[in-house]
Formats: structure tokens, C-alpha cells, sequence
């Protein structure tokens, strides 16, 4: 007999609510939840194949240890024993830095991703950590980092109120959006629209997301700060800038336009492929507009100037005062996050705390280049990585020059890899510890409820039992916790929850700005409630968070400035009091309203000011006004999402293969027909890191000067255990780089808009 359950959508950043189908312990259908606070039924083709990722065969469902050179079946004990016998023991011998940990995309969409890698790095002591947000998000962590002083107060687009998006190298139609968490992201294009407002896109190629739109400019890939230079130029130079309340709020808006002076559209219309006329046309409507949100993504962030183009997309938001302001761009207050503090200066944001040892890369956010991952394994003396633990990571398909770092891999000394694959990354480990499938596993976004369009809260519990022989995965990790710091057999995954539940609660307590200042820790952890150490911990979040219940402390909850959530009839109760019990209670969700206003109490510079021209960017302008001369490539090459896809980890399903997610090189015909190129032909596609044989796809949704090859392809490695997406394996995209080619501020590789050429074969 079949049965339902609740659970939220781990497969994008979009957290679509879903209602499963379960027979036994199978989950065999999938459908939006029409009661979810935030997705209200929406569903992409991925959250449909819930079921058949959940229960792919070649899921792994026992962990691997390596045995005379080669991975066996073991058990978790044997496992473990294994990691806490190398680990220390490297550590004890080379030092902390002799252990690097790499972070992927999937690890941040889980709750054991979110709740224990910063313990992991705390027990390990080492610096050298790779996460794979210097491949995709780093450049707008580093500018509002800088902007801001905090590198997490992102601001997001008020997408349901706004007048006018502007949309530069995003494409949420495909992707359903980053850094800006909106389930039913067309329908939400769609209707700002259907209410008058306009929708402006800039991409090299004619997207779906570029064909929803009222203007689409195609300018050449890599030139966003430009056109984004140009852009606030503009809005200076005739008198456009109307920051209202944020002239207050501000240091450097009277410098800002002696920096962007060179940057008038004559002068940068040559570099960007456009028209002065057309550059000073979208400079106008952006300021006339009731309101306003610029949103740049992935496409104006792995690009040679990345940090420069997330900055200049702020600059634009508050130039035109609609940075924290409703219909403009605001910063979501998520029910988990820290409860917000009086508003007032703070620590900054500093980049290049440290350098990595062989290159000297200055670290961000405490991350290093990902592309140096390879060079810290192969270079000989002090420091020299010879242990890795990887976390849901395939840096080999995702990082540049993959065949480097293939061999790099396998000259560990020993490696960890927490994955539910055997793919081109984990088949080098000496330990693999899988993960349960995410039905058996509980969720709550951490991570994505930061960058949410609407303030909301939702936890689902896992909607089948966890099958026998497998641990939970937030065990998983809290036992790699203790392997590491050499606490295996003496302690337990419940001592490792409450360490941290007795450390917050201590320091909660000991803060006089605090309504728990004073009480006692102990008695405070008997009232938590939940299941396990893990919903314990989020309850403690919740409680303290901007809506929780303080543990029934009396005092009102609320944000900074009158800020803080605001419940809605039929939204599920409003968030005053929240606690893991109530939102137990309200199985679809919390709705805690709009986004609001919240500045001044976000900013962390030491100024307690924006600080919309910090050094580091002032130092970097020189380098894009050098960029005014440059002559552009022939031919540069731009990567591309596809809605059933995300990165390399979804290949591996049926029902997300074959139809238009093909790994085929996009050329436009002009440039077809003058390389002698040929529909459904191969081609020779070539750059810094080598070169690849590619089938030919003719379109005219590609500029001219412009090929497109989609990111996360390349399963044809020995020794993974992938047999889907082995059978149609693609070509790595990456492998055309060999990670010299960065954004210096970030350290994110340069993934779009570099030089390649093309030859046809035979």
C-alpha cells in the first residue's frame, strides 16, 4: 500500500517542496507540494526524478577501503579505523598542512554539509581548504565581503515586487537560479511581466531566459565589468544616480566617479560588442525605473574580471537607491541564522590572510584556488598536501585541467572521500564513505534560506527509514570528525552535537548583549528537543535566530531597525516563538513575509558604512581600464546549464539524459561555415590546457566569435563505477584550461569567455 510524505527538493538551489509517493521503502513518484509556503507545487524535471536518483543501482550502499591496490567492500568500523590510523599519523608526522579538504557543490545542498565541515577543519588545524565556490559564487562573496564586511550579505532580487531585472550572465530558467533562492523562477519572469515590468538580459547566447525577455544584448563573454562600468558611468555623468537614503549610508560615492571616468559606452562599446547608443539606452531605463534590481551570476563571476562585475552590479543597486529597498535588492533574514546585532562598525572583511604555498594565492573567505589544488599535491617539501578529504567533490570534471589533478590524486598518501559515487574524484580514495539516498535523510537549507527571495522555513524529516547497514549521513561526518582528531572509540557522534551545543550555549550566556546572558548552559540544552543531535542543533538555531522563542525568554523577537520576519494570514503562523517543535507543527512550512529592509544593522566594515570603493578594488580598476586596448580573440568559449543537470552529479539518472542535455559544442552558422564546420560533425576544439574532440551543434541561439560547451561532462575514466553516464560520457570542458587563468580578488577560475581554437575532423 502506498503512502505519502514531505520533502524539500535537494537538487538545485530553487528548494522546491515535494510530496513523494512511497511503496515499502521505494519512493515511486514524485510531485510539487502545493501546500509548500515557497514553491506552492512547482517542480522541475529534477525534483520529478527524485525516485530514480534515490534509488540509482550503482548508488554505493557500503563503505570502500583499499586493499593491495584495490577498493573492497568493508565495514564501517573497518572503515573508520582505517581514516583514524593514516590521518593522525600524517598529521603527527608532516604537520596540519600536509591535510587538504575539498568541499563540492552537492555538500551545501545537505544538512550534514552544512552542520560539520567547519569542525572537521577545526580538528584537522590546516588552512589549506578547496571548496568548489571558487569555480562558480567567490567573486560576489569577495565584493560584498568588501561592499559590506560580511562576505554572506549578499543581496538578492525582489523578484516578486520589482519594476525592472536586469539579468547579466544568468540564465535561472535553466539553472531555476543562484544565489537567489526562488522556486518557479520563469513563473516569477513571467509575471513580472504580466504586471508591466521589463526584463532586460545580457548573455552571449539567446537563452530561454533571453527569449522571456523585453531586450536581449548579446555582447562579447568576459566584458561585463565593462559594460557594468559603462553603465554607472552613465548614470554619474548625466546626472542619473539618485541614491537617496543611501548617500547616508556610504563612503566613496564622491571618488566613484573619477574612478569609472574612463569608462564612458564610446570607450568601452569596442570591448563589449556594443553600441554606445544601446549602452547609454539601458543606463536611462535602468534609472527611470519606479524599481530596480541588477543581478549578475555565474556567467559575470567565472570571467577575468569577476570580482570587479559583483561589485559594479552593487554599485549600479545603489546608484540607483534600490539596494535594500523593496522592488530593488534586500538581504533575506533566514529563520537559522545568526539573531541580527545592533547595528554599528565591525571586524571587515580582509582578503589574503594567508597565501598557498606554491603560487602564493591569497586565501578568501578562508578558501584557496581550487585550480591550485593539483600544484599543493605535486610540489615536493614542507607543507606538501599528502592527505585529502573530499566532501562530496569531483574536482577532476569540475576544476581546471582535470588530467593534472587525475594524477595528482593518485600520488596521495591517502584519501577520504564522503560520496555516494564511485566517479572520476572518489575512485583515487583509500576510504569512501557513502551517504544515504536523500529520502532517508533529513533537510533543512541552511546554505540557500540566506539568499532566499522570501523570508520562510521549512524542515522535512526523512521520509523512508534508514535502510539497514547505512548510517545517517550527519553520523557520517560527525564520526570523520572524531577519526581525524583522533578521538575514534573514545567518543561518540552525540558528543560531537553537544560540544557544540554546550559551546554556543556558553558563549550565548557569557554575552551581555544576550537575552540568555546569565543563565545557566546546562539547564538551557535540557530544553532542546528533537530526535537527534542534529535537530537539536537546529532547534538551538531556530531558538536563537532572528524569529526564535529565546528559549521563552521573554524578550519580543524582531530584526535591526524594526526589521526581522512578519507572519501572514495563511502562511503558516507567523515566526514569533519559532522552535524546532513548531515548525514540526507546520509540516509545509513558515511563511515569515517579504523581504525587508535591514541597513544599517548588516554592515560589518570597520566603518559601519558601505564601502563602495575599498582598496582592493581601487587597486584592481587599472587593470580593467588596460582592458579598454586589448584585442579581443577570435573565437572564446562560454559554458551552459541544462535544466536536467547540475554540474557533473546528475548524469547518472536515465531520466535526466539524452533530449537537449547533450554535451555537443554550440557554433553559430557564420562562424560554422567560415571553419568549414558541419552540423552533427566533430571538431578539434583547443586552449591553455589541451584539447578536446567535440560533436558540432549549429545554431544561431550562439553570437558570432562564441562557442558553448556545457560544464560537468567527461565520465570515461577506469575505475568509476557510473554506468549511465559512462555510456554517453561527453568531454570535460575544463580540460581546455590548465588554471592559469584566474580572477586575482578570488582566486575563481576564468570558466567563460577564454580563447580557444577550433579545426574540423574528419
Amino acid at each position: 500500500m502506498s503512502r505519502t510524505a514531505l520533502r524539500i527538493c535537494p537538487l538545485c538551489e530553487a528548494t522546491c517542496g515535494l510530496t513523494l509517493t512511497i511503496e515499502g521503502t521505494t519512493v515511486t513518484g514524485a510531485r510539487g507540494d502545493r501546500e509548500d509556503v515557497f514553491s506552492r507545487g512547482f517542480i522541475c524535471p529534477k525534483g520529478a526524478a527524485f525516485g530514480a536518483l534515490d534509488a540509482d543501482p550503482d548508488r554505493l550502499r557500503t563503505p570502500l577501503v583499499r586493499r593491495d591496490g584495490r577498493l573492497r567492500e568493508a565495514t564501517w568500523e573497518e572503515a573508520y579505523e582505517a581514516i583514524a590510523t593514516r590521518v593522525p599519523a600524517l598529521v603527527r608526522a608532516y604537520g596540519a598542512q600536509s591535510v587538504g579538504v575539498v568541499l563540492g557543490n552537492p555538500n551545501v545542498h545537505t544538512m550534514a554539509g552544512n552542520l560539520y565541515p567547519s569542525l572537521l577543519l577545526k580538528a584537522l588545524g590546516t588552512r589549506n581548504f578547496f571548496t568548489a565556490s571558487t569555480l562558480d559564487q567567490m567573486p560576489k562573496h569577495v565584493s560584498s565581503g568588501l561592499l559590506f564586511g560580511d562576505p554572506f550579505a549578499i543581496p538578492v532580487p525582489d523578484l516578486d515586487r520589482t519594476d525592472f531585472l536586469l539579468l547579466l550572465g544568468a540564465n535561472p530558467v535553466e539553472s531555476n537560479g543562484s544565489l537567489c533562492t526562488a522556486p518557479d523562477f520563469p513563473g516569477r519572469l513571467k509575471a513580472l511581466r504580466a504586471r508591466g515590468g521589463t526584463l532586460v538580459v545580457v548573455d552571449p547566447r539567446r537563452t530561454r531566459t533571453a527569449k522571456l525577455a523585453d531586450l536581449h544584448l548579446a555582447p562579447r563573454p568576459g566584458s561585463d565589468a565593462l559594460l557594468l562600468a559603462a553603465l554607472a558611468h552613465t548614470l554619474l555623468a548625466e546626472g542619473l544616480a539618485a541614491p537617496g537614503a543611501l548617500r547616508e549610508r556610504a563612503e566613496g560615492l564622491g571618488e566613484l566617479a573619477d574612478a569609472l571616468a574612463r569608462f564612458t559606452p564610446e570607450a568601452v562599446a569596442p570591448a563589449c560588442d556594443l553600441t554606445a547608443a544601446e549602452i547609454r539606452a539601458l543606463a536611462r531605463a535602468l534609472a527611470a525605473a519606479p524599481t530596480a534590481a541588477v543581478y549578475g551570476r555565474i556567467g559575470s563571476c567565472t570571467v577575468e574580471y569577476g570580482t570587479l562585475a559583483s561589485w559594479l552590479v552593487d554599485v549600479l543597486n545603489i546608484l540607483t537607491g534600490n539596494l535594500d529597498r523593496p522592488g530593488g535588492v534586500l538581504f533575506p533574514l533566514p529563520a537559522a541564522g545568526p539573531r541580527p546585532r545592533p547595528a554599528g562598525p565591525g571586524k571587515g572583511f580582509t582578503l589574503g590572510r594567508w597565501l598557498s604555498r606554491v603560487s602564493g594565492h591569497p586565501e578568501a573567505k578562508s578558501e584557496l584556488p581550487i585550480a591550485a589544488l593539483a600544484e599543493e599535491i605535486e610540489t615536493p617539501g614542507e607543507g606538501r598536501i599528502r592527505a585529502l578529504v573530499a566532501i562530496a567533490a569531483n574536482p577532476v570534471l569540475s576544476a581546471p585541467d582535470g588530467r593534472r589533478l587525475d594524477e595528482a590524486l593518485a600520488g596521495l598518501d591517502f584519501m577520504v572521500s564522503v560520496d555516494p559515487y564511485l566517479n572520476e574524484t572518489s575512485r583515487h580514495a583509500h576510504v569512501v564513505l557513502p551517504p544515504p539516498p536523500p529520502s532517508q535523510s533529513a533537510h533543512h537549507d541552511f546554505a540557500f534560506n540566506g539568499f532566499a527571495v522570501r523570508n520562510q522555513v521549512r524542515y522535512s524529516r526523512p521520509a523512508v527509514p534508514l535502510e539497514a547497514g547505512r548510517l545517517d549521513e550527519c553520523e557520517i561526518h560527525a564520526r570523520l570528525v572524531l577519526a581525524v582528531s583522533g578521538r575514534h572509540g573514545s567518543a561518540t557522534p552525540a558528543d560531537v552535537d553537544e560540544m557544540v551545543i554546550q559551546g554556543t550555549l556558553a558563549k550565548e550566556t557569557a554575552d551581555p548583549g544576550s537575552p540568555l546572558h546569565g543563565q545557566d548552559p546546562q539547564h538551557l540544552a535540557g530544553l532542546l528537543t528533537g530526535e537527534n543531535g542534529p535537530e537539536r542543533r537546529l532547534d538551538l538555531m531556530l531558538r536563537l535566530g532572528p524569529y526564535g522563542d529565546r528559549f521563552a525568554s521573554g524578550r519580543a523577537p524582531g530584526g535591526e531597525d524594526g526589521g526581522g520576519g512578519e507572519g501572514e494570514a495563511g502562511g503558516g503562523g507567523g515566526g514569533e516563538g519559532l522552535s524546532l517543535e513548531r515548525l514540526l507543527a507546520h509540516p509545509h512550512g513558515i511563511d515569515l513575509g517579504p523581504l525587508r529592509p535591514r541597513l544599517p544593522g548588516v554592515l560589518r566594515t570597520r566603518s559601519g558604512r558601505i564601502e563602495l570603493l575599498p582598496d582592493p578594488i581601487t587597486a584592481e580598476l587599472p587593470r580593467l581600464r588596460a582592458a579598454l586596448a586589448d584585442r579581443p580573440a577570435t573565437l572564446v568559449l562560454v559554458g551552459r546549464r541544462h535544466l536536467r543537470s547540475n554540474n557533473s552529479w546528475l548524469h547518472n539518472v536515465p531520466a535526466l539524459t539524452g533530449g537537449s542535455n547533450r554535451c555537443t559544442l554550440q557554433v553559430n552558422p557564420e562562424d560554422a561555415g567560415r571553419l568549414g564546420l558541419t552540423e552533427g560533425g566533430l571538431a578539434r576544439i583547443t586552449g591553455d590546457g589541451g584539447s578536446l574532440e567535440v560533436p558540432v551543434e549549429v545554431t544561431d541561439t550562439v553570437r558570432t566569435g562564441v562557442v558553448s560547451l556545457p560544464h560537468g561532462w567527461g565520465h570515461d575514466r577506469d575505475g568509476a563505477r557510473l554506468s549511465v553516464a559512462s555510456a554517453a560520457p561527453g568531454a570535460n570542458v575544463n580540460q581546455l584550461l590548465d588554471g592559469s587563468r584566474l580572477d586575482p580578488l578570488s582566486g575563481t577560475a576564468v570558466l567563460n569567455g577564454f580563447p580557444v581554437e577550433l579545426t574540423p575532423l574528419p
